[in-house]
């Protein structure tokens, strides 16, 4: 089986995890993660910024920083993984889902604007498969109705628009360290916060609620449970592995541009008269995430994911829009969102890492045009 991801190896995982044993300290906080969040000032220039043991709490963290309670509205893609939803949920929100561009998965300006009213609070955006979204219209229109902007940037570490990293455009930011994703800790996760005020007290949140991480630094005698919180912190082993990862970027992203570039070169010729190939616009720079090709429909994608399975290649396709979702469907009424219920149907994700030897590739290419009888 050529396998969809094979996570990305560094070489000094296990040195990093022994010495965090050998330290003594193996929960959250200590040196490593230190090192982890230096590492990331350095390569992406964010000043403030917790580690987490996943997007999933790193989202949960900025719901609780934005005080979100019931009858506060928070709008966000339908096209997205359900952790995006759950921690405004969580928090009591009303759910409001935008639609996709018609031409690129990230959610459609047009489709926020309309749904923003009185009680939204927030506007959560993602960038799907490490293409940054419109992040200049995005963010003037929050800034126009007052409404905080967050990053679910799980999928995009690295990402550029215009120049500038994703995560540095919302009031918070969220990243992902999944095994999946470019840089992985098993699991693990990322909150960028855009000031020292924030900060404060998203350490304190992250901290199950207490200012333990002041005591750690000798500013107070003794911890306190001062606001909400939980326990969000990876272990001290996670950082560890992430260390070795991080340390490792620039070797990662360019074996990920690699493969990238070899789907596209063997590809892209292919579209749009057989199917679509991604759409990168010109003003962005992707991390080389995700490779992924658009079928004409659902009944073709999921016969060519089959077929490509009984080739022994492993594509898949992604999420199930979450406006349709059962358990969405059974706290609200149904709405149509043609566009992003289209890419659900429609998208297939290639098999993409670093170190994907050609020869396995050619294999992928000839499969799917054998499959479209080319």
């Amino acid at each position: 089986m050529i396998p969809f991801n094979k996570p990305y190896i560094s070489g000094k995982e296990l040195a990093y995890m022994q010495e965090a044993i050998e330290r003594g300290m193996l929960s959250g906080g200590g040196i490593f993660h230190e090192k982890c969040m230096q590492t990331l000032r350095v390569l992406f220039g964010y000043d403030h910024l917790l580690g987490t043991h996943s997007a999933t709490g790193a989202l949960e963290m900025a719901a609780l920083l934005l005080n979100i309670q019931k009858g506060d509205e928070v709008i966000l893609p339908a096209f997205t993984f359900p952790s995006t939803a759950n921690a405004f949920l969580l928090r009591g929100a009303t759910l409001r889902f935008a639609d996709s561009c018609s031409d690129d998965p990230n959610v459609d300006v047009a489709s926020i604007r309309a749904l923003i009213s009185e009680n939204t609070k927030a506007v959560v955006i993602i960038h799907y498969a490490g293409v940054p979204a419109e992040m200049d219209s995005i963010a003037a229109l929050c800034r126009e109705k007052g409404v905080a902007l967050i990053e679910d940037a799980a999928q995009a570490l690295g990402a550029r628009y215009k120049g500038r990293f994703t995560g540095s455009f919302g009031i918070y930011a969220a990243f992902s360290f999944h095994e999946t994703k470019n840089v992985g800790s098993g699991e693990g996760g990322l909150l960028v916060v855009q000031n020292k005020a924030q900060f404060d007290r998203a350490e304190i949140i992250w901290e199950k609620g207490t200012n333990r991480a002041a005591l750690h630094r000798g500013e107070t005698d003794h911890y306190h449970w001062m606001d909400l919180g939980s326990s969000y912190l990876p272990s001290e082993l996670q950082s560890a592995f992430l260390l070795a990862q991080l340390e490792a970027y620039d070797m990662i992203m360019s074996g990920r541009k690699k493969v990238w570039d070899y789907h596209w070169q063997k590809l892209s010729v292919y579209a749009p008269g057989i199917f679509q190939c991604m759409h990168i616009p010109g003003h962005v720079e992707h991390n080389y995430h995700q490779f992924h090709i658009l079928c004409k429909d659902k009944r073709e994608r999921d016969a060519l994911e089959k077929y490509m399975r009984s080739q022994n290649i492993l594509a898949i396709s992604h999420y199930r829009p979450l406006h349709i979702s059962p358990y969405y469907l059974s706290i609200q009424e149904q709405v149509s969102l043609p566009h992003a219920e289209r890419y659900a149907d429609t998208i297939l994700r290639l098999p993409m890492y670093p170190g994907l030897p050609e020869k396995e590739a050619d294999i992928l290419h000839s499969a799917i045009l054998t499959f479209y009888g080319k």
